[in-house]
């Protein structure tokens, strides 16, 4: 008889074993194709980190010119980039928040005025990137920005002054030579902006700073650093050499700042490294229990191989059709398994990185896809193969007459 059709004999036959391997393979498939499913997802997540995060390299040095800081924009690795340029301005006609403390005696009333930042890129401020500030009203500034006589200003200072999306406020220089109107395309919100009780200078006020592209301000001089946006910190070394070679070493100072990527990128690895460690435990775990089952099996037919071992079948038949009945088994388990993924990942969804009201990324997803199944596939066919052979090897050493006399 093919050793074939025997295996599906005997699985049929042996229906409490065949439920018994059925019932591990498919736990076994479904932890498996979890572990995938969870390094796929923390994958995808640390991809979008380095996308929408990154990691933030300043640079400083004495003389520090937008179009230097064009050109270092141009080192591989770097994917956005900030010039900054910080001032003051005078808002006539227009009211500033102030401390809730009177005015000293001694204050000097001309110093009242708005802290002017000209920039290129808003969100790749650190308080917009990290979330403690964010648009709650019109748009945020973009490179497409540049030249245009715009400005981004706080609520609290857009409230107190009636200002929306779409009005227009004027600014000068601080000696009232220079004058300009800029329309508000933009209101932001400073969660940690507060009004200090204590006496401040207004433009010592978070709530008074206004942002406006570089270039349209009444500013004038080297920026005061360039900010550039990085992919990882492994990439800052590139850059930090380029910005060396380029600006020299008069006030030259290089800073990574990556955080705000560490916070975000760190527990998505220990996620991932723990449903790699998962997957291998499993994988251990299913070879070691199937083999035993296996095991357990060959032992108990031991009458039925010395039979078939008389009748003249070849030793590699045998352990081959130990092999088919595993791999019957694990087939419909896997299949079991893909229904049990595909029906459970968007329950699961919701308790990965991501699912919280001040997260900064899209939250991480669960999604079935054919790599996946195609591993946790592959992986559950060679538990399959490993825990039969391994046991299948005594099989080889068997002899007949040594079976059908032994009386224990």
């Amino acid at each position: 008889m093919n050793f074939v059709k025997r295996a599906g004999l005997s699985l049929v036959a042996r229906k409490g074993k065949t439920v018994l391997m059925l019932g591990v393979f498919l736990v076994v498939c479904v932890l498996l194709l979890g572990g995938f499913l969870l390094q796929g997802a923390m994958a995808r997540q640390e991809a979008a980190a380095q996308r929408l995060i990154g990691v933030d390299a300043t640079v400083r040095a004495d003389g520090l010119t937008a179009a230097q800081a064009e050109r270092l924009a141009r080192t591989p690795g770097v994917q956005r980039h900030n010039p900054l340029l910080r001032g003051g301005a005078r808002l006539p006609d227009r009211r500033l928040v102030e401390s809730g403390a009177p005015r000293p005696p001694d204050s000097r009333p001309q110093r009242d005025g708005p802290r002017l930042v000209g920039l290129r890129d808003s969100e790749m401020l650190l308080d917009f990137a990290t979330g403690h500030s964010k648009v709650v009203d019109g748009r945020p500034l973009t490179p497409r920005d540049t030249g245009r006589k715009v400005v981004l200003i706080s609520e609290q200072l857009a409230e107190l002054n009636g200002l929306s999306t779409g009005d227009r406020l004027t600014l000068t220089s601080p000696d009232g030579k220079q004058r300009g109107a800029y329309d508000v395309v933009g209101v932001y919100r400073d969660d940690r902006a507060r009004i200090p009780d204590a006496w401040v200078e207004p433009s010592e006020i978070a709530a008074n700073q206004i942002y406006a592209p570089l270039g349209t301000l009444h500013l004038d001089g080297p920026l005061d650093e360039a900010v550039f946006k990085l992919g990882s910190p492994e990439q800052s070394e590139r850059l930090h050499a380029a910005a060396r070679r380029l600006l020299g070493d008069a006030g030259f100072r290089f800073d990574v700042n990556d955080k705000a990527y560490r916070d975000q990128v760190q527990p998505l690895r220990r996620v991932g490294a723990f449903a790699g460690a998962l997957v291998r435990l499993i994988a251990g775990a299913g070879t070691v229990i199937l083999g035993l089952i296996v095991s357990l099996t060959i032992r108990e037919r031991r009458d039925e191989l010395g039979m078939l071992l008389s009748l003249g079948e070849k030793k590699w038949k045998l352990v081959g059709q130990h092999t088919v009945e595993a791999v019957a088994v694990a087939l419909p388990a896997l299949a079991l398994a893909a229904l049990a993924g595909t029906a459970l990942a968007g329950p699961v969804s919701t308790y990965l990185p991501g699912h919280t009201a001040n997260a900064l990324l899209p939250p991480a997803e669960l999604h079935l896809r054919a790599a996946d199944l195609g591993r946790t596939a592959a992986l559950g066919l060679g538990i399959a193969l490993v825990a039969t052979a391994v046991p299948g090897l005594g099989i080889l050493r068997l002899h007949p007459r040594s079976i059908l006399t032994d009386t224990d």
